[in-house]
């Protein structure tokens, strides 16, 4: 199995439940595995027989600036929307991480982790 990463992406959004989180924003860090097969561009050198992760990060930008409460929505829209563009995808794995969600005490931040496969285990 072959993997495609893309990791730590910053990018700045405005996700909570409460209505300053909406307002204020803060930076959140995707990282995001793939798994397909790459043997193909391994051998042709050619974009078209991969998976651009160019287009991957701009799914994560892109659904990103739609506001949600729960970033496990956040990252089942971005999940969905790499699977429809990229059928061939096996498995997709996100973790998204809030840097500075609104509790007590210093963190690092709140992450999620949502996965899926897309093919049947034979």
């Amino acid at each position: 199995m072959s993997k495609i990463y893309l990791e730590d992406v910053k990018i700045y959004a405005y996700h909570g439940v409460l209505p300053e989180e909406n307002i204020i924003g803060t930076y959140y860090i995707l990282n995001v595995e793939l798994h397909t097969d790459l043997w193909k561009a391994a051998e042709s050198d050619d974009l078209n027989d991969t998976i651009s992760y160019a287009d991957i990060n701009q799914i994560l930008h892109d659904e990103m600036k739609i506001k949600s409460k729960l970033l496990e929505h956040v990252a089942g829209r971005i999940i969905t929307k790499i699977n429809k563009k990229f059928s061939q995808i096996d498995y997709i794995k996100l973790k998204i991480t809030k840097t500075a969600p609104p509790m007590q005490g210093e963190m690092k931040g709140a992450s999620i982790e949502l996965e899926k496969s897309f093919k049947p285990i034979s």
